[in-house]
């Protein structure tokens, strides 16, 4: 049987960030990852903004880690060289009713240590962005975009220069918690020839299917494994030059952030996410769903014009509420949560996951290996 330090199931951008942690602090670490390359899942799949750490309630892990994450992160990208940008975000009111949200959104923002946000009257916005239509916007100068997969590259590069592995096409079937740490079973491509490796540290960073591993590891209670719940944000990308150049947002609507504007690192405009609930993991986009999009767009920008947009591709986010519960935290359990030495699950990473993933590769290593 095989040995190693750590096993981080999963090879998405927390995935890496996690390996990277662990092996920078000396500990021998292998990714198993099911698909052909790191971060097809969630980490690729999503509008790659740096979240300022705005809408998250004060104390939660979302709020510490995304603060703690987004500077760490733009720190990162400048010393290894990644893409990105700084563009600032505008949060508009779109009608006389939602200013006070405004408010609200900005003392939130407050309690969590960011007292930059610039509330804009409607003459103030627009001096800001001449296309854009609202009543009042809040504006965040700490927003940007980063290329996501130059981030994997980097965190991936950095791991493996400190001795970490990966292995693709490679899945976790399951495991049990033994007087050593963990035996876990692994199934190698498309052989399904089994391999059993035995593991002091054992990390769930499957994302979408965290909590399906989390049934599968013998000796873990069902009471520390949350329900699957999917919720699928399509996008959809509008041809020619974009006449923003800064991130655009609604107010917050139930589920999500609303349909906002993103730029990609060449200026490039798309849209999105939506809310649609779904059962299964798939990734096409209805095209019809743009008769939503237009609608929700054009509070804010009038002028798109009729069939300018076009499906451009979907994420699915893990969550853990539905339609008309409270959002959710992250959940991150260690040991001192389900009482399983090494074990760390990581359960609802979504946004703001991407900005917050240097924070929380610290926030798990410390929770089995403090400094």
């Amino acid at each position: 049987m095989e040995r190693v330090d750590c096993l981080i199931a999963g090879g998405g951008v927390i995935g890496l960030a996690i390996a990277r942690e662990f092996s920078l602090r000396g500990i021998e670490t292998l990714i198993v990852e099911a698909a052909e390359t790191f971060g097809t899942g969630i980490s690729s799949r999503n509008s790659e903004v740096i979240h300022a750490g705005i809408y998250y309630p004060k104390g939660s892990l979302k709020a510490r880690l995304c603060v703690e994450g987004r500077d760490a992160l733009y720190a990162f990208a400048e010393s290894h060289g990644i893409a990105h940008s700084r563009c600032g975000k505008l949060i508009v009111a779109t009608n006389d009713s939602q200013i006070g949200t405004l408010g609200t959104i900005a003392a939130r923002a407050s309690a969590n240590g960011i007292d930059n946000l610039q509330l804009l009257s409607e003459l103030e916005a627009k001096r800001r962005e001449p296309e854009l239509t609202c009543t009042a916007a809040l504006f965040s100068p700490a927003t940007g975009i980063i290329d996501s997969h130059g981030l994997m590259l980097a965190l991936l590069g950095d791991a493996e220069s400190h001795g970490a592995a990966i292995a693709y096409r490679t899945r976790v079937a399951g495991g049990e918690v033994n007087e050593d740490g963990f035996r876990v079973e692994t199934i190698e491509g498309d052989s399904a020839q089994l391999f059993e490796i035995q593991a002091s540290i054992f990390i769930n960073a499957c994302g979408l299917e965290a909590p399906a591993l989390g049934s599968a590891i013998a000796g873990l209670p069902d009471r520390f494994i949350p329900r699957r719940r999917y919720a699928k944000g399509n996008y959809f990308a509008a041809a020619g030059k974009s006449p923003f150049t800064h991130l655009v947002y609604p107010v917050p609507e139930e589920g999500g952030l609303g349909v906002h504007l993103t730029l990609d690192l060449a200026g490039r405009m798309r849209f999105g996410p939506d809310v649609e609930w779904v059962e299964d993991i798939e990734y096409s986009v209805d095209p019809l769903r743009a008769l939503r999009f237009y609608d929700e767009i054009r509070k804010y920008w009038p002028d798109l014009p009729d069939g300018a947009l076009q499906p451009a591709y979907c994420g699915i986010r893990p969550k853990l509420m539905i339609g008309g519960e409270p959002a959710a935290d992250f959940v991150i359990e260690g040991p001192s949560a389900h009482g399983i030495g090494g074990l760390v699950n990581l359960f609802g990473i979504e946004s703001p996951g991407l900005t917050s993933c240097l924070a929380i590769a610290k926030h798990v290593a410390d929770l089995v290996r403090p400094k």
